[in-house]
């Protein structure tokens, strides 16, 4: 499993082949962003490598350039310090982890203009992106509760976070809503890059008699699903379209867009239009989280109607 996520990482970076050197020929013109990606970095087939994709689609349709660091040590202020020094116009951080970095640095620096991915500061100079995820788990609860045989249904969190706690609560108000005779185990691993440990939770879920499993763990759930092919049951995937990861398993994705938030962010500036410290929060509506196809499996005309319904209900 490891390997998948090399190849991915190596893939990406390669994407990146002469944009170093097209740093070097940055104007007055031109708009340049850094990216704090996760502590799992690139190759996580979900949240960093969404935000990466919101730049790279970026620099590809607008002409901007862009930096990252993964910061593997967990050095946030070093790497932060790295991203500001290149004067961007705007520095990204990802998820709660970099979130006591971005103030810092954004009280040290306070002409330098932040964008904080999954979590809230108030400061004139950062602008907040957090995302509804209880409205898109909800849908996918909707779905396992409705399609259990077994009546036994799991959700395998990373860190405990309000952030995952958030899709953990609307997966099981979606099972609750449509199967009260639902068994719903819930486990947290402690971490988002440990894919065994995740294939272990699964297991162990497997084995209670689980039949649909909906991990938001970051690559600790590349793990999880995995297993959950293995054994020949369903799950549901997160952040991106992960069907790709078990095609035999994956019924669909509860997706976030992350990329689209960030395109429009660098959108906005490449269009002269300022940043202003403001909370935006994205749901269904703002087509801030949705669901990626459904495969593997069909839903009768009865069960596509709830999951209709609760959408156009959000």
């Amino acid at each position: 499993m490891k390997l998948n996520r090399l190849i991915t990482a190596l893939l990406i970076i390669m994407t990146l082949i002469g944009c170093s050197s097209k740093t070097e020929e940055l104007d007055e013109e031109t708009i340049s962003a850094g990216l704090l990606v996760t502590e799992s970095g690139l190759g996580d087939n979900a949240f960093s490598d969404l935000a990466f994709q919101g730049l790279t689609q970026a620099r590809d349709e607008l002409d901007i350039v862009f930096d990252y660091r993964e910061p593997f040590d967990e050095q946030y202020e070093q790497h932060l310090e790295e991203l500001i020094g290149q004067n961007h116009d705007v520095i990204i951080g990802l998820s709660f982890s970099t979130a006591p970095a971005i103030e810092t640095m954004a009280e040290t620096y306070p002409e330098q203009q932040f964008v904080i991915i999954d979590d809230v500061i108030d400061l004139p100079n950062v602008t907040s992106i957090t995302f509804k995820e209880d409205e898109g788990s909800y849908l996918i609860g909707l779905i396992a509760g409705m399609r259990t045989e077994s009546d036994v249904v799991g959700f395998i969190g990373g860190v405990d976070t309000e952030v995952i706690r958030t899709f953990e609560r609307g997966f099981v108000e979606g099972v609750e809503e449509v199967n009260s005779d639902a068994e719903i185990l819930t486990e947290y691993a402690g971490t988002f890059d440990d894919d065994q440990l995740g294939a272990d939770i699964a297991n162990n879920m497997i084995d209670e008699g689980a039949d649909y499993l909906f991990p938001s763990a970051g690559f600790t759930g590349t793990g999880a699903l995995q297993e959950a092919e293995n054994e020949g049951v369903y799950a549901f995937g997160v952040d991106t379209d992960q069907y790709t990861i078990a095609e035999e398993a994956i019924v669909t994705s509860m997706v976030k867009n992350v990329n689209t938030a960030i395109y429009e962010v660098v959108e906005s500036l490449h269009n002269g239009e300022e940043l202003n410290g403001e909370h935006l929060e994205l749901g269904l509506d703002e087509d801030g989280v949705g669901l990626a196809p459904i495969r593997v499996i069909e839903l009768s005309t009865l069960e596509e109607r709830t999951l209709e319904q609760a959408q156009s209900d959000s």
